[in-house]
């Protein structure tokens, strides 16, 4: 559906080029791209390896994963989250994370959020929120306590003394893109200080300066017993997630470290890919600020522009959530995006939510120009799915239209996205006579 009839093909720095020859840009992608496509420093390193060990023996020390290991460390909290596990993605991280902690402490509860997604595997998904993931393969992992992100919800959790870890998301983005408030994270980490639980943190979607902190529960000063990485540890080529943990929740590892693997941890592709990625999101970093800078100001702009259609627009850094009034425009308006030439994410969890995840690599000019393509969207949308329009909340008759009103060519949609963001900056097509596109 979202590339009507194209595939992807090859992709550089924020845009993919389908196909059909159209170029997109790329602001989704479940926030891998951090460093966009095909990073030539991440290439680079990756293209070394590549020719001096394309796969580890798994008995013999690899140089390139320890020195990536060492780096990670170094990276998220010098001298205090020491240790190092490395897996393919995010699941990965989690399944250590909760496995280490019920050896350490020999407890079996783990008390997460409501909104919270950690992942499908059966592990990760006993602490994942959604219900729609979660109803067709119960019981899950049991133990798994879900509270309001509330400070007020916190002491109850802990009153039987049997909780092992807590886990969270600093940014809930699966959830809606939820900031959890700073209260309610202070008084999680200290209660689970006090009961003697690990405090660990899921920054797999939030770390690595995409929400402009390497990781927001460190810079907060939640002192996490493990933080989480993934997606764009990678640099947006290889796969790669990492537990970066303290020496207490490692201990079982490093007693037995055979209590948790798998056959492509610590793979030196991904190291190398991973190390490479450090150093360039760090260069970015300055530019990072400026984009997260131009998203805010843009999607205000855009939500007060749209105020029947767009409820809430939020986030921090490169993780911006759009949410949409009930009634099925958001699913609408991130097919749309995608014919018109702006690849962006959903929210699993929260299917009203559309995520925009900017590249750092992004210029100006394609932030201005995605913020352009959503507006000239939004404006396009059929007054069925406003807010006290006719049928508001219910599902309209006719679907969204595409250029003409008929299903778009291969070209048709992007065509029509420049033009409507023309029009929007203009002041034009927002009032279509009657049987037309709302996109000129």
């Amino acid at each position: 559906m979202n590339g009507a009839g194209a595939v992807e093909s090859h992709g550089k720095g924020a845009r993919i080029v389908l196909s059909d020859g159209r170029s997109v840009l790329d602001f989704g992608s479940y926030a891998v791209t951090l460093l966009g496509r095909g990073h030539p420093d991440v290439l680079k390193a990756v293209a070394g390896e590549l020719d001096a060990m394309a796969v580890s023996t798994r008995v013999l020390a690899n140089g390139t994963t320890a020195g990536f290991a060492a780096e990670l460390a170094e990276y998220t909290d010098p001298g205090r989250l020491t240790r190092v596990w490395l897996g393919l993605n995010g699941c990965d991280a989690v399944e250590a994370a909760l496995k280490l902690a019920r050896l350490a402490t020999g407890r079996t509860r783990v008390v997460a959020v409501e909104g919270a997604y950690h992942g499908k595997s059966m592990g990760a998904l006993a602490t994942t929120w959604s219900r729609r993931y979660r109803r067709s393969l119960e019981p899950l992992l049991g133990g798994v306590t879900h509270i309001p992100a509330v400070p007020e919800a916190v002491p109850g959790a802990f009153t039987d003394g049997d909780v092992a870890a807590v886990i969270m998301e600093p940014v809930q983005g699966e959830g809606g893109v939820a900031v959890l408030p700073p209260r309610f994270l202070d008084a999680l980490a200290a209660a689970a200080r006090e009961h003697g639980a690990f405090v660990i943190a899921d920054e797999i979607q939030t770390g690595l300066g995409r929400c402009g902190e390497r990781a927001l529960s460190v810079a907060a000063g939640l002192r996490p017993d493990a933080v989480l990485f993934g997606k764009a540890l990678g640099g947006g080529v290889q796969p790669l997630a990492a537990l970066v943990a303290t020496e207490d929740l490692y201990a079982p590892l490093a007693k037995d470290p055979f209590v948790h693997t798998t056959t492509f941890s610590g793979h030196p592709l991904a190291a190398a890919a991973g190390s490479a990625a450090l150093r360039a999101v760090e260069e970015l970093a300055p530019r990072g600020v400026r984009l997260a800078e131009l998203m805010a100001g843009g999607l205000r702009r855009i939500a007060r522009g749209h105020p029947g259609l767009i409820a809430d627009v939020r986030g921090r850094g490169l993780l911006w959530g759009v949410e949409f009034h009930p009634g099925g425009a958001a699913g609408e308006v991130l097919l749309e995006l995608s014919r018109r030439g702006l690849v962006v994410s959903p929210c699993l969890g929260r299917p009203e939510v559309i995520r925009l995840l900017p590249p750092l690599v992004a210029t100006d000019e394609e932030a201005g120009e995605a913020l352009d393509l959503l507006d000239a969207t939004c404006a396009a949308v059929p007054d069925e799915f406003r807010r006290g329009g006719s049928g508001a909340g219910a599902e309209p008759d006719d679907r969204f239209p595409l250029g003409t009103g008929a299903p778009a060519g291969p070209s048709r949609g992007l065509e029509n996205g420049a033009e409507g963001a023309a029009a929007v900056r203009r002041g034009e097509g927002t009032s279509p006579a009657p049987g037309r596109s709302r996109v000129r």
